[in-house]
């Protein structure tokens, strides 16, 4: 429990937000949480490559429905978007590349193809390096402020280290990367996103947008390593937090029944992003064992939580009225954490706070145990 209140970013965001702007601000904040509301743009040629990425983002093989079909029958010139199956608002848009040649002027491209819609942008090239045109937009977006942008040498199953190094080598110099304003080239395997430089691009996104946004793209991605699972507890963990701070301002309100109610219908939608953010569904561990090569049945078989297998309304319930009649233990630590509108409600906080985090804890051991048997470590 203490975890969660530890120096973590997102929760000293949403506590600042409760203190300055009371509970609708942190009800806007659980909400972006709870649908994950993001746009990613990838901009690039298209490929095999570039839509395995578009899949592998959303924990889609190519043959699963949803996913972005290779080739793609829209015409290369315009935008297509990919929402996740699991977290609709989560959309990735295939954005045209780049074009080569002069003149060429990148505030015209970026106007045509929304480059500000998105909260972050990779350009991706697949066996050739970047050019100079894609340097000028990287220069014109960081004029507007816009720091989320990022390139990506995409590989194939085929393609050797060193081969990718001297491509990014290539990339490097076509991009004038020199000195300390400079983007960086990440090798990437949409295959095994665990692997190569994915891993380090995903901590520069999460660097560079705001809080609530970088914990929403958290929660959408796939569980693609044992630290990535753990990341995914700590911000299921400050939703949590907040989601307790509206319920004990709904438990000081005269109003019978609201508080339960509105308790069991959060803590429903919580558990549920939980599970489907982990990766824990039926429907998310049989395609992880086809992506894998690994046996669905002994994947399921890792879940012992039984909200990794099912979360029902009766089932969270009977969660919540259990916490609420157990005397609660870490008082001390609950009062630390408890927002000043639930002084005066604080059993109904403390109830949640207390039974989702340990639900929380107990889903993401299991997502731990299915990541290290299908991917492994994520070294």
């Amino acid at each position: 429990m203490a975890d969660v209140l530890r120096s973590l970013n997102l929760l000293e965001v949403l506590k600042e937000s409760m203190e300055k702007e009371g509970l609708s601000e942190v009800k806007d904040a659980v909400e972006d949480l709870l649908i994950s509301r993001v746009n990613i743009g990838v901009v690039g040629e298209r490929g095999p490559e570039k839509t395995g990425l578009l899949n592998s983002l959303r924990a889609l093989g190519p043959e699963d429905s949803g996913a972005a079909p290779f080739p793609s029958p829209t015409p290369p010139d315009e935008l297509t978007v990919h929402p996740s199956p699991k977290h609709p608002d989560f959309r990735l848009w295939d954005v045209p590349g780049v074009p080569e040649g002069s003149p060429f002027d990148p505030e015209e491209y970026m106007e045509r193809v929304k480059f500000l819609r998105y909260s972050a942008v990779i350009m991706t090239s697949s066996r050739v390096p970047f050019h100079g045109n894609s340097a000028l937009v990287w220069r014109e977006a960081r004029s507007l402020q816009r720091e989320a942008v990022y390139f990506a040498l995409l590989a194939s199953e085929h393609d050797s280290r060193e081969s990718m190094e001297a491509w990014r080598k290539a990339s490097q110099e076509a991009l004038g990367t020199e000195g300390p304003a400079s983007p960086r080239v990440f090798l990437v395997r949409s295959s095994a996103l665990e692997k190569l430089d994915f891993p380090e691009l995903l901590e520069e996104v999460w660097r560079d947008i705001p809080e609530v946004k970088a914990a929403a793209l958290l929660l959408a991605l796939p569980a693609l390593s044992v630290a990535v699972v753990t990341r995914k507890r700590d911000a299921l963990k400050a939703l949590v937090w907040a989601a307790a701070s509206l319920s004990g301002g709904a438990a000081a309100m005269p109003v019978p029944l609201v508080s339960s109610a509105v308790d069991a219908s959060v803590a429903v939608r919580i558990l549920g992003k939980a599970r489907h953010s982990l990766g824990l569904d039926d429907q998310s561990l049989e395609g992880l064992a086809r992506r894998r090569g690994r046996d669905g049945g002994r994947l399921k078989a890792l879940r012992s939580c039984p909200l990794s297998q099912e979360v029902t309304r009766d089932g969270v319930k009977k969660l919540l009225a259990a916490a609420e009649k157990q005397k609660p233990t870490g008082a001390r630590v609950v009062e630390m954490a408890l927002p000043m509108t639930a002084k005066y409600a604080s059993r109904s906080f403390t109830a949640m706070f207390l039974a989702l985090n340990g639900a929380i804890d107990d889903m993401a051991a299991d997502a731990e145990k299915v990541v290290a048997a299908a991917i492994g470590g994520g070294e």
